[in-house]
Order: structure tokens, then C-alpha cells, then sequence
């Protein structure tokens, strides 16, 4: 390579497109790095940055309702976490539920 040294610019729906294809399941960041000729750390910096921006979305207000019991399956114990969610919708999830189920969970109600 002779000359100045490329940097190439990568917009927003590039890099988003990116992300998603190289964190899906299954997907293995360095095959993706090497299709868009993309470093891998540069992948995992735009990654940080992605999660950095969601963690400033702050507190919310927890809020313990009484109310009747609601019948669960016998496998379900006391829940851990409830979010009660603007429509009256509720998601009750137990103590002995999936770290990765709890994860997605959270994540999809941001």
C-alpha cells in the first residue's frame, strides 16, 4: 500500500448492520470483521459504545402492588422481579429463571 494510510467512514446503519450480524447466535465476530473488512476491536469498541449510551437511561420507580394471587405453574416459586408495564401488562420473572432469559427480557422492555 503506498500513499497515506485509508480510514474508512462508516455510518450509522453500516455499523448497526454490522453489530447485529456479528453478535447474532451463533455468529463468530472475527468471520464478520473479515467480511466487511472491519478490525475485530473495532467492532467491539463501536459494541461498548452502543451499551455505554443505553446504561444512561437512568432509574425507574419500583412499585409494590397487593393484589390476588395469580395461578403459576408448580414449577414457578415467588417471583423475583415484576415490571409493571404502562398498559397494565405485568412480566413476572421467578428466581430460578435463565440469566440469558432474564438478560433478553430486560433488554426488550428498554
Amino acid at each position: 500500500m503506498s500513499g497515506p494510510e485509508r480510514r474508512r467512514r462508516w455510518r450509522a446503519e453500516e455499523r448497526r448492520e454490522i453489530l447485529i450480524e456479528a453478535f447474532s447466535p451463533g455468529a463468530v465476530v472475527a468471520d464478520v470483521a473479515r467480511r466487511y473488512d472491519v478490525s475485530t476491536s473495532l467492532i467491539y469498541k463501536w459494541r461498548r459504545e452502543v451499551l455505554a449510551a443505553r446504561d444512561d437511561v437512568g432509574f425507574v420507580p419500583a412499585v409494590v402492588v397487593d393484589g390476588p394471587e395469580v395461578a403459576r405453574p408448580a414449577v414457578a416459586r415467588d417471583p423475583a422481579i415484576v415490571v409493571e408495564l404502562p398498559h397494565g401488562a405485568r412480566v413476572t420473572i421467578s428466581a430460578d429463571t435463565l440469566p440469558a432469559l432474564v438478560t433478553a427480557t430486560l433488554r426488550a422492555l428498554r
